[in-house]
């Protein structure tokens, strides 16, 4: 039977839709790319960074990042888009934000979340192996059944057969 813990899963999307986020329009029409001079190289190795660390706690034979990172990088991945959408960086103006921003903020919160469901350990689990079918008691221990079977009579009571009488006109 295989775990997983669903933390690090929805860490690692959250990580990929923040890496997506940056190439879509923050600040009109401008991408992450475009309007910031370092805040999006920080964001793309901070997705990157808990990324990898989300992807070690799934499967631990490519573990490079020890599990105690990830809290520390998410947190200032999330820091870091909540700043970028209080103070727009001068080139954009007074541009409004975008739904590249947008998507980056919720990214963010979507990894916040994995990582305290990771914390908390929180998992789930399925077994991939064929199962044995179970019996159960009451059917096995069913009488047979009257077409092909014999008659089975309650205690104390006839069956038709013995009720009849044989050839010789007697009763079994």
């Amino acid at each position: 039977m295989r775990r997983f813990e669903i933390g690090p899963l929805i860490v690692a999307v959250g990580s990929l839709v923040l890496l997506v986020s940056l190439f879509l329009d923050w600040y009109g029409g401008a991408s992450a790319w475009d309007a910031f001079e370092v805040a999006d190289v920080l964001l793309a190795a901070l997705a990157i960074a808990a990324l990898v660390a989300a992807l070690g706690q799934i499967a631990e034979e490519i573990t490079l990042l020890d599990r105690g990172w990830l809290p520390p990088l998410v947190l200032a991945a999330t820091l870091l888009v909540i700043a970028e959408l209080l103070s727009p960086p001068p080139v954009v103006g007074g541009a409004d934000p975008q739904e590249g921003a947008w998507l980056a903020f919720a990214a963010t919160l979507v990894m916040l979340l994995g990582t305290v469901l990771s914390l908390g350990r929180v998992s789930f689990s399925f077994a991939i192996e064929g199962r044995e079918p179970q019996r159960v008691a009451a059917v096995d221990h069913r009488p047979p059944p009257t077409e092909t079977g014999a008659v089975v009579a309650r205690p104390g009571e006839t069956t038709a057969t013995e009720a009849l009488p044989e050839e010789g006109g007697t009763k079994r």
